[in-house]
Formats: C-alpha cells, sequence, structure tokens
C-alpha cells in the first residue's frame, strides 16, 4: 500500500475515533454528583416511623446532626425545639436504609460488554480477591437504586468453588473508598450440587445425583484443612496468599458465607460446619432449609432467604414456596434476612423492598419482613451499631416515603439520606421518565 494513503487512512480513521468519542460523551448522562458531608441540622417531623427493629412510631420526630441520629421520639410524647431545616412529613413513612445482601451492582455494567464485568475471577479457589476493588461507584445501575430506598449493599464475587471476599458500600460515592462502610467482611464459597438435571435447557431431562458431589466435597475440605495448617505453622514456607486469607474466616473474625440449597446439600454443609469448627456460617440461598430449620436454630445459622420473586426449585413444590419460604424459616426460630442471586440480578437489586413486601403478603408481619432487609442484614455484616434501624446514635442513613415501602405503590420517596448527607433521588430513569411526561404536556407527580 502507498504509505501516503496509508498515513491518510489512519489519519481519517483517528478523526472519526474522536468524533464518535465527542459525540458519545455529548450524549452520555453522568453518574449523580455525590452529597457533600452533613452540615446542617434536619428534623423530621409527624411521619410514622418503622425503626426496623420490628417497632413502630405513629407519630416521630428524628433529629439528624453531623450524620447521626441524635433524637428519635413520639411526638405526642416527648416535646423537642425543633433544629435546624423542618421536614413535615405528616402522613408519610420514614424507614432505616434497606441494605441488599448478596448483590454484584458496581461489578458489572453491561452483561453483554465482557470488558465492562469484573465480577469473577479464572480458577476455582480465589478467597484472596477482593471485590471491593473492582467495586465501581459511578455505574449508572447504581444510581437506580436510591430511588427505591436501597442505599446499603453487600458486594460479593462470583464464581468457581471459593469465589473470593464480599464488602459492605453505601451507594452514593465518588470511588470505592469512600463508598466503603466494612471490606472483607466475609468469604463466599459454592457448595457442590449434590444433584444435576440432565438434557438441555430448552429439553430438560430427569434430574440425577451428581457423579462427583462427594469428590467435590472432600477438595474443598481438604483445601480448608490445608489453609488451617499453613495458618497455624510460625514460619510456612513460602508465601501462599489464597491460604493466608483464609485465616480470618478461620479465626471467626469473618463470616463464612455457604452458597447451597437442597435438603441433602443443607445437611451435608451442616456435618461440614461442625467438623471444620467454622465459627461464622451463613447460609446462602437455602432452598428447603425449612426442612432443617431446627438443626439451623441449634448451632445459630442464620439464612440468607433465595430471592424471593422467583420460581419453585422442584416440580412437586407449592407454585407459592418462594414467596413464604423466608416466614417457614422465622416461624421456626431461624434468623432471617433477604438476598437477590439469580438472573438480572444487578438490575434486580432495587427490588428488595417488594421482596419484603410479597413475604409479608403471604403472612409475615409487615415490620418483620421489613427487618429481614434492614436490621438482620445489619446484624449478620456486623454493622448494627451503625445501621439497620433507627435508633439514637446510629447513623442518619434513611428516607422518606409518602406511603408503604413495601408497596410498589406505596413506595414514592421524598427524601433520602446517607450518614445525614442529603442525596440525589435522580436517575437515567428518572430523568426519561421527566422528558417524555413533558412531551406529552402531562403533569408530573411524584
Amino acid at each position: 500500500m502507498n504509505a501516503k494513503l496509508f498515513t491518510g487512512n489512519m489519519k481519517t480513521m483517528k478523526n472519526l475515533f474522536y468524533t464518535i468519542c465527542a459525540l458519545f460523551a455529548m450524549t452520555a448522562t453522568a453518574q449523580q454528583t455525590p452529597a457533600p458531608a452533613q452540615t446542617g441540622i434536619y428534623t423530621i417531623m409527624n411521619a410514622t416511623a418503622h425503626i426496623g427493629n420490628g417497632e413502630v412510631i405513629d407519630n416521630s420526630i428524628i433529629v439528624l446532626e453531623n450524620g447521626t441520629i441524635t433524637a428519635i421520639a413520639d411526638a405526642t410524647v416527648v416535646k423537642m425545639d425543633i433544629k435546624g431545616e423542618r421536614i413535615d412529613a405528616s402522613g408519610m413513612h420514614v424507614y432505616p436504609g434497606l441494605i441488599a445482601m448478596n448483590a454484584t451492582i458496581g461489578l458489572v455494567e453491561i452483561d453483554a460488554v465482557n470488558a465492562s464485568s469484573d465480577v469473577r475471577e479464572m480458577g476455582t479457589y480465589n478467597p484472596h480477591i477482593r471485590s471491593i476493588i473492582a467495586y465501581n461507584a459511578e455505574s449508572k445501575v447504581i444510581e437506580s437504586m436510591r430511588p427505591n430506598g436501597v442505599l446499603i449493599a453487600q458486594i460479593v464475587p462470583r464464581g468457581g468453588r471459593i469465589s473470593g471476599k464480599s464488602s459492605v458500600v453505601q451507594l452514593d460515592a465518588w470511588n470505592w473508598e469512600d463508598a466503603s462502610i466494612r471490606t472483607d467482611e466475609g468469604v463466599h464459597v459454592n457448595w457442590p450440587s449434590s444433584f444435576r438435571r440432565t438434557g438441555t435447557w430448552y429439553e430438560p431431562g430427569p434430574i440425577e445425583p451428581s457423579k462427583d458431589y462427594e469428590k467435590q466435597v472432600t477438595e474443598l475440605t481438604d483445601f480448608l484443612n490445608n489453609a488451617k495448617a499453613y495458618n497455624a505453622t510460625t514460619k510456612p514456607v513460602g508465601l501462599n496468599l489464597k491460604y493466608a486469607a483464609l485465616q480470618p474466616a478461620i479465626n471467626g473474625t469473618e463470616n463464612f458465607y455457604i452458597h447451597v440449597d437442597g435438603e441433602k446439600a443443607i445437611r451435608d454443609v451442616l456435618k461440614f460446619i461442625k467438623a471444620n469448627g467454622i465459627k461464622k456460617p451463613v447460609i446462602v440461598g437455602g432452598r428447603e432449609g425449612d426442612k432443617v430449620a431446627t438443626e439451623l436454630v441449634a448451632m445459630n445459622i442464620p439464612v440468607l432467604a433465595g430471592r424471593v420473586h422467583g420460581l419453585p426449585s422442584r416440580e412437586d413444590e407449592d407454585f407459592d414456596m418462594p414467596y413464604k419460604f423466608p416466614k417457614l424459616l422465622a416461624d421456626k426460630g431461624v434468623m432471617v434476612g433477604l438476598e437477590n442471586s439469580g438472573d438480572m440480578e444487578r438490575h434486580q437489586t432495587r427490588n428488595f423492598p417488594f421482596y419484603a413486601g410479597t413475604v409479608a403478603g403471604y403472612g409475615m408481619d409487615m415490620e418483620q419482613a421489613l427487618k429481614m432487609i434492614t436490621l438482620t442484614p445489619a446484624q449478620i455484616l456486623g454493622i448494627d451499631k451503625e445501621y439497620g434501624s433507627l435508633e439514637q446514635g446510629k447513623s442518619a442513613t434513611l428516607f422518606i416515603s409518602k406511603g408503604n415501602a413495601l408497596d410498589m405503590r406505596g413506595n414514592q420517596i421524598t427524601r433520602a439520606f446517607i450518614d445525614g448527607r442529603d442525596i440525589s433521588l435522580n436517575s437515567h430513569q428518572t430523568e426519561l421518565y421527566e422528558r417524555y411526561m413533558n412531551k406529552f404536556g402531562a403533569e408530573i407527580k411524584r
């Protein structure tokens, strides 16, 4: 090829590339700017306060100062001077910020674009992988969580037998350092499946026992025993990051999350926990866990119940089992929170309040259902001294809703605060809503 022609083509391509980038930059919508630290005082008056621990104050007064709830009381009993900005929330409801458990928001932006996905690593055993490092605080998916009241999330890696470590973040930050509430709070293990379905997705065959199940359980046990031996050695030969990363979970300073479903597999997990002296186990998913609830209670093991808006796991199971499953566990004394793993899980995270609402619709007390996405997750994560409920001295992380926040019709949030910061509730979706409502001359009502 002629050198001049080649050079000219390269310049043309470069100019075209720059033009495309400029057009994209002009049309792209930026993430909302994180709110500044709280400077003034907010006093929320006359709202129904849903504490998060099962209690309700029908006519409340809540004072937010320096990022903290400095006072919360029944306004009909306790008289206080109004400080700072008075927020009249008459006829409205106040809730603690909802906590999304077992989430992957911020780890993937577009599922179809591999370059935007950092949700899993290669290899089978990766306890040293830290999800917080990959967390993108400026993800456009994250800003769509806040308008529904989801203000805190547990960010969890996926894949392999041991996926890595999860961290807890608040959802209004410049970067992962600013977002972090608690880093590396637990390691995640994907328990081998004891059964497998034959056939294909479009023509499934019968379910049969997995031939490799016992082998895979033995491999996991051996890996854990090797990690124990390595960490018990004063001067191990060579540095093994994978074994070293398991030490906090072995010592009980981090949670040991085991993702497992099915009665047989859960029973095997309980034997595994006892045999290996795991100090802070948590069952994730836990389908059919109601059949071993007595053992779970005796061993003080909490369960993050699988996605409520899902299908039954067996052909002979009640059609509404996913809806009532959390209540079945709770009625037997199991400590229960909700989680969301599954198809389209990043975007579905915004539905956490409605998962709790569905559980309430199938017999659970509304305030106890709320507790499954507020105080209980905070207790499991070890952040309940600061988050999870509306109590004096805790973080001012809460929101105001016109109606019942666990109901799709009532969830209309007017204000939200994270650590006392008055955060934006705008998102790409709200901008499109306002744009097209204005286009047709309709009055926007929120």
